[in-house]
């Protein structure tokens, strides 16, 4: 696609990003710097002109330095989302990619947690692309943030110093939104009418941030892919001191002594000692993971979830998604209490047999289905329109619904559980199909390679 480099001058500084025939692109801003183990500080001011025209660093990560390509799960994922794409890591990782039309002010305005487990990921995958939703007049900011023991250690001399520990990643998360609320304007966007958008890790994410009272007013409306609702009691946070005994022990993988020394350790040595604890315990997913620090997540989950902030919410979950079923009862419960819009996404992925997979209605949402090897057809390219232009009513008024597309109801206290049924037959209220999605689990499990 042609572009010219463009100059803007901000409040933080002049940034060059780019045009193209559809929109301005800036990526790499940053919005914070943190040391190792430490919480960001927001960027007030950069120096000289920001070089904004390609993608900044992303957070160190285990598949960085252990790729493990035997798994066939990582595989899938590898060619869906991360064939051919060069990766940097870098621990000064913490900038936006931000999508905006050419033309227009105070436009709605999207932020997006991208998803991978709370370990992995990066705002740069190739679904991640804002230009469809530019031309729908709408600000889209993908947001990088810290995963792994960089995003989720716990230790008690951090609690010491700074009164809690922990949840580094979900800080970050925090700091894009007010970063973003304070200086979109220099963009285009409207800082006080903000959408978060999350898949998988990201919307699980975008769930614990809409349960924070002290969060009130920083952002409108939430609206959850793949992992809206909460997942099981298994997988829920822990009390923060809960997971010490494991970071000391990932310490000592570390060949270190002290917190200190694990501080200014080489990211090759922290990465080992990912997979020495990798082959020591089977815990790790359960450990490197938000945990109940007494502040971004002040209680438990199971009571939090009771008063969530007054949203317009809207919840996403697929036909062969991870845990499928509990998800979509998870998640249309919470709908059911608090007047969410569902769709249930019921479009299987042509080119294999690994259906409408976890997080596959990405490439939907942004319309970059032409950026897979998937030999997608007509009805593909109709559903992205639709869920984009669906995303960019949400974004704008809290309602999806829109001239020239199908009506979408939205779940009410005792009322019918309708859920917008996107399918190859086309779009239309419906329910969510339990039988299919059980069948899909017990027979399909998650995709592979």
């Amino acid at each position: 696609m042609e572009h010219r480099e463009i100059l803007l001058v901000t409040g933080c500084g002049p940034l060059r990003g780019a045009e193209t025939e559809r929109c301005r692109v800036f990526r790499g801003v940053p919005y914070a710097h943190a040391e190792r183990f430490a919480y960001a500080v927001s960027v007030g001011r950069w120096d000289g002109v920001l070089d904004a025209t390609a993608p900044a660093k992303a957070c160190p990560q285990n598949r960085g330095w252990h790729e493990h390509r035997e798994d066939p799960t990582r595989r899938f994922y590898t060619r869906e989302y991360r064939e051919d794409a060069r990766f940097d890591y870098d621990e000064d990782c913490l900038n936006l990619n931000i999508f905006a039309p050419k033309t227009g002010k105070d436009c709605p305005v999207i932020v997006f947690f991208h998803g991978g487990g709370f370990d992995s990921g990066s705002n740069a995958e190739s679904p991640f692309d804002g230009s469809g939703l530019a031309e729908r007049g709408i600000v889209t900011v993908f947001a990088n943030y810290r995963v792994g023991p960089l995003g989720y250690l716990t230790h008690a001399e951090i609690r010491e110093k700074s009164g809690r520990d922990g949840n580094f990643g979900l800080d970050d998360q925090l700091t894009a939104i007010r970063w973003v609320r304070a200086h979109i304007a220099d963009f285009g966007g409207d800082g006080d009418n903000i959408t978060l958008l999350g898949q998988s890790a990201g919307a699980i994410s975008v769930q614990y941030l809409s349960l924070n009272a002290a969060n009130r007013g920083l952002f409108r409306r939430a609206a959850m892919m793949s992992g809206g609702g909460m997942f099981p009691r298994f997988a829920l946070p822990r009390r923060a001191e809960e997971t010490h005994g494991y970071w000391e022990e990932f310490i000592a993988a570390a060949g270190c002594a002290s917190l200190n020394e694990l501080k200014a350790v080489p990211l090759d040595t922290l990465f080992d000692a990912v997979e020495a604890m990798r082959e020591k315990r089977r815990d790790g997913v359960y450990n490197t993971m938000p945990v109940v620090d007494g502040l971004l997540i002040p209680a438990p989950i199971e009571e939090m979830i009771k008063t969530p902030l007054p949203l317009d919410y809207l919840i996403g979950f697929t036909n062969t998604d991870l845990y499928a079923p509990a998800m979509a009862f998870i998640g249309e419960r919470f709908a059911r209490q608090n007047g969410a819009y569902v769709y249930y996404f019921d479009l299987d992925a042509p080119g294999d047999g690994n259906g409408a997979f976890h997080s596959c209605d990405l490439r939907f949402v942004f319309e970059t289905l032409s950026g897979s090897w998937r030999p997608y057809g007509a009805r593909d390219y109709e559903a992205a329109r639709q869920l984009a232009d669906y995303l960019a009513n949400f974004a704008r008024t809290g309602d999806p619904n829109g001239e020239g597309l199908p009506r979408w109801k939205k779940h009410e206290k005792g009322g019918f559980p309708w859920v917008l049924h996107i399918a190859a037959g086309g779009t239309a209220p419906g329910v969510a199909n339990y039988a299919k999605m059980t069948c899909r689990m017990l027979t399909k499990g998650e995709p592979k390679a």
